[in-house]
């Protein structure tokens, strides 16, 4: 069966980019308030929760996993125009501009999850879902630990990458879930 992963990874953005643009209409970018800190912790939840979930196979919430991968690759979004945005930059942005960033990002993202997929030969593919889980949590941990290091490494890329690789393994988790 032929897969064709770039509309694929399109076709889940779509849905979080959706998503996102409608909770900004609803909220503004009160985001914005977050420390990088903070967004690590809020995805650490999300990605506690699924493997909470994979492991139990019960939700007492009624969330199932694919609402909380669609937040992690928001999250994982939010971080990264973080990042770039700086204290001057006021805490309300426009919906335009948000989607804007939020296009920048996914795109720089995509380019790096191809340049990979090049070298590993799309070895995601044949993965369990519950491995995309753990290597979510392990990339949250590292950056945790960069973080508490003031983001100063030896030998290791920074948080931006952590924050890519994160939002890649949730595409290619809700990829194998069937999210359209």
């Amino acid at each position: 069966m032929a897969t064709n992963t770039s509309q694929e990874f399109d076709s889940v953005i779509a849905v979080c980019k959706s998503l996102f643009l409608k909770k900004t209409n609803d909220y503004g970018t009160a985001w914005r308030i977050l420390r990088p800190a903070s967004i690590t912790d809020q995805i650490f939840i999300k990605a506690q929760r699924i493997r909470t979930l994979e492991e139990k196979k019960v939700s007492k919430v009624g969330e199932d996993v694919v609402s909380e991968y669609i937040g992690i690759i928001n999250y994982c979004a939010i971080a990264m125009m973080q990042l770039e945005l700086g204290e001057d930059d006021p805490y309300e942005l426009g919906v335009e501009r948000v989607e804007k960033l939020f296009d920048e990002k996914v795109n720089e993202t995509k380019e790096l999850m191809f340049a990979k997929n090049h070298d590993y030969g799309e070895a995601w593919r044949d993965m369990r879902i519950s491995s995309l889980t753990d290597l979510i949590l392990m990339k949250i941990l590292r950056v945790k630990q960069i973080e508490d290091n003031s983001g100063h490494t030896l030998a290791s890329e920074g948080v931006n990458a952590n924050y890519q690789d994160m939002l890649n393994y949730a595409v290619f988790a809700l990829i194998k879930l069937g999210v359209k």
